[in-house]
């Protein structure tokens, strides 16, 4: 059977790869390949890259409200084809497409109008002095890199290439090579908007062109999301040239839940928390706290909770959980499960592989996961999983739950439940985290920065923070005259 190829994007148009080599794209929920990605070479970045360097230089020159208009132009493009873009995504990852249609697609949108008004608002700063007046430039790069993944394709691609767009610089962005659909089709939207050799998007492994296009010397700037491990990686391969470099990593994110929380908000917003995305998120809680006199009553409704969740096909409006977005991946979480239950993990709910009737008879599907009765120190409370598999621990006052949500080598973002405006304050001040929620989970502001600390990564991305990133700084002083 031939399958469709997702090209590369290159100088304005779609250009074979170089390379005669092309990798499958598979289904999560069928397990059936229905597409191809080319494994890009040093060939097709070198095209890239001289489009970009010629491209980049006059769309600097446009006045903010130009670059803001055409940020407007693709925010339109993807409303008017956000049922298409949301079928996409859904098919390509194996997530709902309620979740796709309802706040991916949007989102996406969302970051190009966020942008635009950012690229006509952004200014620069003026400091008076008794004898002089400093003004700070800021000037965009020129070519940068954007490397998005998997879990939330179009949403975190944009997510870069908006406000890199906004700055006045050239993009090559690089999506997953598992999900490539979304980035294809937005391509071919952007390819009537946007300056030919404005934005590039090849495709290809990590390993491959990923590492080439952070390497490169023309690069200047790289805004990578993904694992720790490779975001490390990165790190080492910018650091030679000085470039800059923004790093959204992993994460080990607990919920703290008090006795005096709102019960039933707490629990429905640890199942969101925990099960979103069959736990693809980077957000995503997958250690849960709870002081002990509510334990055995929030372990009740926490399992009841997730043994309701709809599990099916994707492509249906009514099912709550889809499949995981590989075989390779599905395996990862069943290894991560059975190191817990070798580690001494009382499994409460869930840990087999779901087997559907019909075309998802064969796709990645896996039963939401919940363990209690793991020590601090089992690696299943230390590393990542990324898939639904879920602890629950009891802490018995404020001091301890601190200490067990701060315990990890990540710190991304966490979420607090409690009536107690003094305690939220105080766990507010002392977690570890980029980012805490106050009786709320993943309420998310393009305003506000976004990023971890410690092994969650490097820098921060959103409003203002993504502007500063993605341009140089250049102070004037000029001292009195006469």
């Amino acid at each position: 059977m031939k399958y469709p190829r997702f090209e590369n994007f290159i100088n304005g148009a779609f250009q074979k790869s170089e390379h005669a080599r092309f990798v499958p794209v598979l289904e999560p929920a069928t397990g059936q390949i229905y597409a191809s990605v080319p494994e890009s070479v040093a060939a097709d970045l070198k095209l890239a890259i001289d489009g970009a360097h010629a491209a980049q230089p006059a769309f600097a020159k446009l006045v903010p409200a130009q670059r803001a208009r055409l940020l407007h132009q693709l925010a339109d493009v993807i409303e008017a084809d956000s049922d298409n873009l949301a079928a996409m995504e859904s098919k390509d990852c194996g997530k709902t497409i309620t979740q796709a249609r309802q706040i991916e697609i949007p989102r996406a949108a969302a970051n190009f109008r966020y942008f635009a008004a950012m690229a006509e608002s952004f200014a620069s700063e003026s400091h008076q002095h008794p004898d002089a007046w400093n003004v700070t430039l800021r000037a965009p790069l020129g070519t940068v890199a954007c490397i998005s993944p998997w879990n939330l394709p179009l949403y975190l691609l944009t997510w870069k290439i908006a406000p890199a767009l906004a700055c006045g610089n050239a993009v090559i962005a690089k999506p997953s090579e598992v999900t490539p659909a979304s980035a294809h089709r937005f391509a071919q939207l952007a390819s009537a908007i946007l300056p030919a050799g404005i934005l590039n998007i090849l495709h290809g492994s990590g390993a491959g062109i990923g590492q080439a296009l952070v390497r490169h010397a023309e690069v200047k700037a790289v805004s990578f999301t993904g694992s720790t491990q490779t975001g490390a990686a990165i790190a080492g391969d910018c650091a030679p040239s000085f470039k800059k470099v923004s790093l959204e990593l992993g994460g080990k994110n607990p919920m703290l839940i008090f006795a005096d929380a709102d019960f039933d908000g707490a629990v429905q917003a640890a199942l969101r928390a925990s099960f979103s995305n069959q736990g693809q998120i980077c957000l995503c809680a997958s250690r849960i706290l709870i002081e002990r006199t509510l334990y055995r009553r929030f372990v009740d409704a926490f399992v009841a909770g997730a043994m309701a969740i709809k599990i099916g096909d994707p492509s249906l409006p009514e099912t709550q959980f889809g499949a995981l977005v590989s075989s390779a991946h599905l395996k990862k979480v069943q290894d991560a499960i059975a190191l817990a239950e070798q580690e001494g993990g009382r499994k409460l709910l869930g840990g087999a592989r779901v087997n559907l009737p019909g075309r998802c008879a064969d796709g990645y599907f896996l039963e939401p996961t919940i363990f209690d009765q793991l020590p601090q120190s089992a690696e299943t409370n230390q590393q990542e999983i990324f898939g639904p598999v879920v602890t629950l621990q009891p802490f018995d006052n404020e001091a301890q739950a601190l200490l067990m949500a701060n315990e990890t080598r990540y710190g991304l973002a966490t979420s607090v439940y409690t009536q107690d405006l003094g305690r939220a304050q105080r766990l507010a001040q002392g977690l570890q985290m980029g980012m805490v929620w106050i009786n709320c989970w993943m309420h998310r502001d393009l305003r506000t920065p976004f990023g971890g600390a410690k092994a969650s990564g490097l820098g921060r991305e959103g409003g203002i923070d993504a502007m500063r990133f993605f341009t140089d700084c250049k102070n004037v002083a000029f001292g009195t005259l006469g």
